[in-house]
């Protein structure tokens, strides 16, 4: 398995793991839920989140498929360890004081079979979500012209030129 000869490639099984970087879709609701989740959970390796295909990611992970980390997580451990789809959410739990046991049970034949069933049901979820603007699914966002009123909800006011956001489309 290419994960497996991956790992004997850098001794992954005798390096240990002292930090994790968790390389996120920053413009994904589920993906940034899930960020802040993680990051208040206590932890006991500790996990820094970079935005996925970012500048700063290119830049700490240059031998990195930056377009394939926007379509799976991916974690990269503090010794070159890459951890790609389920692997990565293993890897992230075990990171968690509260989920390690879980994250033991996941590393399992059988347990693998349910953390993938997990990662392919947010990937679906991710996907029927789309980058589109306007209504099925797309994020608002003030930039745009909307504004959130806790007692009326998103509501929609178009940019003018006369307040310096002239839509060019």
């Amino acid at each position: 398995m290419a994960a497996d000869r991956d790992a004997a490639d850098r001794d992954a099984r005798r390096v240990p793991v002292r930090r994790l970087t968790v390389l996120h879709d920053a413009e994904c609701s589920l993906c940034g839920f899930l960020r802040d989740w993680l990051g208040r959970q206590p932890q006991l390796v500790p996990l820094e989140f970079v935005p996925a295909g970012s500048a700063q990611a290119a830049a700490r992970f240059p031998g990195l498929d930056h377009r394939a980390t926007l379509d799976e997580i991916t974690v990269v451990g503090d010794s070159g360890q890459v951890y790609r789809g389920t692997a990565a959410w293993i890897v992230t739990l075990w990171a968690l004081r509260e989920y390690r046991p879980l994250s033991h049970r996941l590393s399992t034949p059988a347990g693998a079979k349910l953390a993938r069933g997990a990662v392919l049901a947010a990937a679906k979820w991710r996907g029927g979500q789309g980058r589109s603007v306007g209504w099925g699914g797309g994020v608002y966002r003030r930039g745009d012209g909307w504004s959130y009123d806790p007692r009326l909800g998103w509501s929609y006011h178009r940019p003018t030129c006369a307040d310096g956001t002239c839509s060019t489309g």
